[in-house]
């Protein structure tokens, strides 16, 4: 069984979202539509959160209200551009933990290398977002997904801004029990692994350094 992939057509974050593809957009637009769009993705995404029934007194009755129920939220940015998702979803979600995992390709076997990886004590118990921007290839999300999983952690989404249809295909292939959260699905991949016609390098442009 293949995960499912989620697309998000709402106006606002296609509009945003067009905003950021726009070459002639600065960091700092840029960084604050990551954010934005970051926290609209995660209000969808947690729509069919369970809840339970509780009573609270208002300052004129008793009643009878709903709150969130089951597993707590984790997330997990993969560095670098990961971090420009955290701050949104933890705006709409205050009492998530976060964790953090870097990766480098090995240069003589260019598969994935785990340099770091840092999770909450918890996070087995959690239900977990690993965040990107990006889902070219595919390559550095699911040995991402591999090393979480590695940890006993079982309960696990990836959202992305873009992704490729390779990369879609990857983690399906590799991560068939991952959901896949996109803003937008690309046409393909170039020679030089860019998504098309995606937004270039979401870490440089996200923090000014090209």
């Amino acid at each position: 069984m293949e995960g499912r992939v989620h697309i998000f057509d709402h106006p606002l974050i296609q509009h945003k979202l067009s905003i950021m593809r726009d070459v002639n957009t600065g960091t700092k637009e840029f960084r604050e539509l990551l954010d934005e769009i970051s926290m609209l993705m995660v209000y969808e995404i947690t729509r069919d959160l369970p809840t339970e029934e509780i009573e609270v007194e208002t300052p004129v009755a008793r009643m009878k209200t709903r709150v969130l129920a089951g597993r707590p939220i984790g997330i997990i940015p993969i560095l670098r551009a990961g971090l420009g998702m955290v701050d949104g979803i933890q705006r709409l979600i205050p009492n998530a933990k976060v964790g953090h995992i870097g990766l480098y390709r090995d240069p003589l076997t260019l598969q994935p290398v785990e340099y770091y990886c840092k999770l909450p004590a918890d996070a087995e118990q959690r239900f977990l977002f690993v965040l990107d921007p990006m889902l070219a290839t595919g390559g550095s999300a699911s040995a991402a997904i591999s090393f979480i999983k590695q940890r006993n952690c079982h309960n696990i989404s990836l959202v992305n801004l873009i992704a490729a249809p390779e990369g879609i295909k990857r983690i399906q292939n590799d991560h068939p029990d991952v959901d896949i959260y996109v803003a937008a699905l690309d046409e393909k991949l170039n020679e030089h692994g860019y998504i098309v016609p995606g937004l270039g390098d979401a870490g440089d442009r996200l923090f000014g350094t090209k």
